[in-house]
């Protein structure tokens, strides 16, 4: 589990999990142990998390059933408004959480080592 600020640096790492271990268990061990220096959203602020983790307070998960990637968006020009409330969440939500897929790149474009470590 990781956690990325808008700067694309890493504010809190957490592995060594099982690979079978599923994405919500890790999540809410995390958040539940006192002894993990887990970097908690202030009041008023949340972090955007994939829809493998629970919405809760502070957390914001996009709705599943719901186009979500800005492909899905983009693939018909007349599609490429949302038709819906959830459906503009979800697209400005996969917006904001391309900042996650970009620090991952470019972290295994510098250092390659992370790019061909075995899983």
């Amino acid at each position: 589990m990781a956690a990325v600020d808008f700067d694309m640096c890493f504010i809190f790492i957490s592995c060594g999990w099982e690979e079978s271990m599923h994405d919500s268990r890790i999540f809410n061990e995390i958040l539940t142990n006192d002894n993990v220096a887990f970097p908690h959203p202030d009041e008023g602020k949340y972090y955007l998390v994939n829809s493998g983790y629970p919405n809760r307070i502070g957390y914001l998960a996009p709705f599943k059933g719901h186009r979500y990637h800005q492909q899905e968006f983009r693939r018909i020009a007349r599609n490429a408004m949302a038709n819906t409330p959830r459906e503009l969440f979800n697209k400005v939500h996969s917006s904001l959480r391309s900042v996650v897929e970009r620090t991952f790149g470019a972290w295994k474009n510098r250092w390659g080592f992370i790019r061909d470590m075995p899983r």
